[in-house]
C-alpha cells in the first residue's frame, strides 16, 4: 500500500512552534508509531516514551516556564496532542491527562507550593494523574463520596476512585475529596504522592481499546497528607475540577481529531493501493464521496477546538466552546474510524490494518472527560440557562 498521507498542514503562531511540532513528528515516526499495534495488543504502557517526551520539555508545554513548562499557548499545544494521539492514542492521551493532573495545582497552588512540586511534575519524568470519579459518581461528580478528615496538622483521605488513567503506575494523583457539606460546595483538592501509605490500585480494567493504557480504580485507605498538599481553599475543589475539565475537554477534541486523522490517511492509503475491476477503488465516486466527507468533518473538528483554544489564550470565557470541540471532535472520531473500517472491507474488520484499533480506541472519547450527552447538556446550559426543577 502507498505510504501515510502527507503531514496536516498546520498553521502556526511562531517560528517555535513550527519546531516543536517537527520535533514531534520526528519522535512519533521514529519512537511511537513503530511499535504501537504491538505493544497495544499486548497491553504494554510505554513509560519510556514518556521520560523521552519529559526530557524534550513536550510533557508541560501549556504551563509556565519559570516552574519548567513550555509557555505554548493552547493552540500550539492542542497540535502536539493530535501528532501524538495520530501516532498512538495511549500517548496522545496519557500527556492530555497528565497536563489535567497538574492543571490544579499550576493555576490555584500558593507560591510555595507551586516552586517545590511543579518543576518535578512538569518537567523532572514524573507522571499524573487525575481523580474525580468515583463508582457511584460519574457524570454527578459532585455527590462523590471520598472523604478527607482533619488528622492533626494534615488530612486523612478514605474512599475509592473509579476509571482512573494511570491509575497504578502515577508519581502523583489529584484527588477531589468531601471535606465539608453535601454537594458540590464540599469538595476540596489534594495534590497525593503516588507511593503515600494507604494508596493501592486495584487491577487495570479489561478494556476494547486503549490496551496499552491502565485504567484502575484507585483505593485510599486512611492516606494522611499534610495540609501543604491541599490545593486552594477548603470546599473549592469542585470549582478547581470543572475549570481543568474545561481545558481537559480541548486536549480530548484534540486527541480525536488524531484518530481521526490517522484513520483517514489509512483510508485514503489503502483505497489508492486496492484495485477492484481493473482501477483503484478511490476512482468509484462513492467512495471518494466518503473520503471527502471524512476529510471535511475532520477539518471543521480541528477548526472548532482551535477556536476554543484561542479564546483560552485570549483569557476569554471558552467552557461552551470547549464542550462543543469534545461533542463534535469525538463524535467525528467515532463516524470518520467506522467509515475507514468500511472502506477497508474484510481487511479492516482485521487486527493486521489498524483502522479496527483505531475505531475502538476512539469509542471512548465519547466517554471520557464527561460523556457528550453531558456536554450537549452544559451547551444547552449556555443557551437557555440552567434546567428547572
Amino acid at each position: 500500500m502507498p505510504d501515510r498521507a502527507q503531514p496536516v498542514d498546520r498553521h502556526l503562531p511562531t517560528d517555535e512552534a513550527r519546531e516543536l511540532i517537527s520535533l514531534v513528528r520526528d519522535i512519533a515516526a521514529r519512537e511511537i508509531a513503530p511499535k504501537a499495534a504491538e505493544e497495544e495488543d499486548a497491553g504494554r504502557f510505554p513509560r519510556e516514551v514518556f521520560t523521552l517526551l519529559s526530557r524534550s520539555g513536550l510533557l508541560a508545554l501549556p504551563y509556565a516556564g519559570e516552574y519548567g513548562g513550555g509557555d505554548q499557548p493552547y493552540e500550539v499545544y492542542l497540535q502536539v496532542l493530535e501528532e501524538l494521539a495520530a501516532a498512538r492514542l495511549t500517548v496522545g492521551l496519557g500527556v492530555s491527562v497528565h497536563s489535567l493532573a497538574c492543571y490544579a495545582l499550576a493555576a490555584h497552588g500558593t507560591k510555595e507550593q507551586q516552586v517545590e512540586r511543579l518543576p518535578a511534575m512538569l518537567g523532572g519524568g514524573l507522571l499524573g494523574a487525575y481523580c474525580l470519579s468515583e463508582p457511584s459518581s460519574g457524570s454527578d461528580a459532585a455527590s462523590l463520596r471520598t472523604r478527607a478528615v482533619r488528622d492533626g496538622d494534615g488530612w486523612a483521605i478514605t474512599g475509592t476512585k473509579a476509571w482512573i488513567t494511570h491509575g497504578g503506575i502515577a508519581d502523583f494523583y489529584t484527588v477531589l475529596a468531601r471535606t465539608g457539606e453535601p454537594g458540590a460546595r464540599g469538595i476540596t483538592a489534594f495534590l497525593v504522592p503516588g507511593d503515600a501509605e494507604g494508596l493501592s490500585a486495584a487491577a487495570p480494567e479489561r478494556k476494547m481499546g486503549m490496551k496499552g493504557s491502565p485504567t484502575a480504580q484507585i483505593h485510599l485507605d486512611g492516606v494522611r497528607v499534610p495540609d501543604d498538599r491541599r490545593i486552594g481553599e477548603e470546599g473549592q475543589g469542585f470549582a478547581i475540577a470543572l475549570a481543568a475539565l474545561d481545558s481537559g475537554r480541548l486536549g480530548i477534541a484534540a486527541c480525536a481529531i488524531g484518530v481521526a486523522q490517522a484513520a483517514l490517511d489509512e483510508a485514503v492509503a489503502y483505497a489508492a493501493g486496492r484495485r477492484q475491476f481493473g482501477r483503484p477503488i478511490a476512482d468509484f465516486q462513492g467512495l471518494r464521496f466518503l473520503l471527502a466527507d471524512m476529510a471535511t468533518q475532520i477539518e471543521a473538528g480541528r477548526a472548532l477546538y482551535l477556536a476554543a483554544a484561542r479564546l483560552r489564550d485570549a483569557g476569554l470565557p471558552f467552557a461552551k466552546q470547549a464542550a462543543m470541540a469534545k461533542l463534535h471532535c469525538t463524535d467525528t472520531a467515532m463516524k470518520v474510524t467506522i467509515d475507514a473500517v468500511q472502506i477497508l472491507g474484510g481487511y479492516g474488520y482485521t487486527a493486521d490494518f489498524p483502522a479496527e484499533r483505531y475505531l475502538r480506541e476512539a469509542k471512548v472519547l465519547q466517554i471520557v472527560e464527561g460523556t457528550n450527552q453531558i456536554q450537549r447538556m452544559v451547551i444547552a446550559r449556555h443557551l437557555a440557562g440552567p434546567e428547572t426543577r
